[in-house]
């Protein structure tokens, strides 16, 4: 679960949501750098968000690996309404009281927009159709955002909604890695800018 790369709004603390930013020149070269390291991988496929930030970070990893991206509106970012576009600060301002509920882990419309329930609901059944067609043991990446992929996360692990904000943000360009296991989906690495290493010890 691959978060895009750096944008303006990024730099300004405005909440994006479903808006269609570019990357900024860091954000090329951040998903160059990470493509890099996601191609040793050698990912099966590659699906990704079909905003322009996504597209261009996913763009970097088919470069270097020859898969063709698969690209789907239900890995969008979370849709905030009246948020999107707004700072943090102003955010806070304007929409203080249900920020704080969100904050909280009650479920909130932000800005009049989406649960975060109904972003895993369309996301999370896009990773697992494309999971099933991989091969035994093959790498599925997914470009996506960093609120869709929390949620996503969240309901692929069965955590309870409320708890979805444990998991912190990722940075730009990092990511997060979930495996299969015999009780279902595992986090084994998170807002990761690194390859996985094995885990030798009485946990692997």
């Amino acid at each position: 679960m691959w978060r895009h790369g750096q944008t303006a709004w990024n730099l300004e603390r405005r909440f994006q949501g479903s808006t269609d930013i570019a990357l900024t020149e860091e954000g090329v070269a951040q998903a160059r750098r990470a493509a890099r390291l996601l191609a040793a991988l050698q990912p099966q496929a590659i699906i990704a968000s079909d905003l322009q930030r996504t597209r261009a970070t996913a763009a970097e990893l088919a470069r270097l690996s020859g898969l063709e991206v698969t690209h789907d509106a239900d890995l969008r970012e979370t849709y905030a309404g009246v948020w999107q576009g707004l700072t943090h600060e102003e955010i806070v301002e304007r929409h203080g009281e249900e920020y704080a509920a969100w904050k909280r882990g009650e479920p909130v419309r932000r800005g009049g927009g989406e649960l975060e329930t109904e972003v895993a609901d369309r996301a999370a059944p896009v990773v697992e159709r494309h999971v099933d067609k991989l091969p035994e043991g093959g790498t599925l990446v997914v470009v996506s955002h960093g609120g869709t992929i929390r949620t996503t996360i969240g309901r692929l692990l069965g955590l309870h909604p409320s708890t979805w904000e444990a998991l912190g943000g990722l940075s730009n360009c990092c990511w997060s890695v979930l495996g299969e296991s015999l009780r279902g989906w595992r986090l084994q690495e998170h807002n990761a800018g690194t390859l996985p290493e094995p885990v030798l010890g009485d946990d692997d």
